[in-house]
Order: structure tokens, then C-alpha cells, then sequence
């Protein structure tokens, strides 16, 4: 078993940023794909970016120039930098490691304009 939990999430304006950080513990290795997805309310959950094994990411077509995803592989702790920050980026944001079925519990975002 392994467990996810995110944190970071808040209000943010338009144009501004945050920043979202998931820690894991548990059976969850820095070698294991993670990502970051989100849901919106009314829509289904959706890829956001990810990180393959040897680190190499990808993101949506939505977020790609304005996200970075990152990772600390000493501590196995997934970050998500947001930048650019539009109000169609409020969603629920969930950090996930989906080929093994771990979710975190997400953490809300939500964008003024």
C-alpha cells in the first residue's frame, strides 16, 4: 500500500501562480510513473501532466508552457508549479500513480479572473 497526499491548493487570480506538492509514503518508488490530474466541475477527471520513468514528463495541451511538473526523488514528493493561471484551471487536482490504483485525496484550485 502506498498513500498520496496533496497540498498547495488554494485561490489564485488570473495570470498568478501556485504551486502543488504531493508527498507519498508506503510502497511507492521514485522509479513509478506519477502525475497530476484534475477534475472540473461538471467534467470528467483528466490528465494534466506526468512523469515517466527516467524523468521524462508530458503535459496537456492546456497547461503545457504555463505547468511544470517535477519530482524529488530522494523524498518520492511530486510537485506541480502553475503558472499563468487562467479561471479554467479551477478544478479539484489530484496527485496519482495510476498503473499501481493510488490517488491521493485532491486538493481544490480555484482561479479568479
Amino acid at each position: 500500500q502506498a498513500q498520496l497526499m496533496e497540498s498547495g491548493g488554494g485561490l489564485g487570480q488570473a495570470g498568478g501562480s501556485l504551486k502543488l506538492t504531493c508527498r507519498t509514503s508506503g510502497k511507492i518508488f521514485a522509479s513509478d510513473p506519477m502525475g497530476w490530474y484534475r477534475r472540473a466541475p461538471g467534467k470528467q477527471r483528466e490528465l494534466v501532466a506526468q512523469v515517466h520513468v527516467g524523468g521524462v514528463t508530458d503535459y496537456s495541451d492546456s497547461v503545457k508552457g504555463r505547468f511544470t511538473i517535477s519530482r524529488d526523488t530522494t523524498t518520492n514528493t511530486l510537485y506541480l508549479q502553475m503558472n499563468s493561471l487562467k479561471p479554467e484551471d479551477t478544478a479539484v487536482y489530484y496527485c496519482g500513480a495510476p498503473v499501481l490504483g493510488y490517488w491521493g485525496q485532491g486538493t481544490q484550485v480555484t482561479v479568479s479572473s
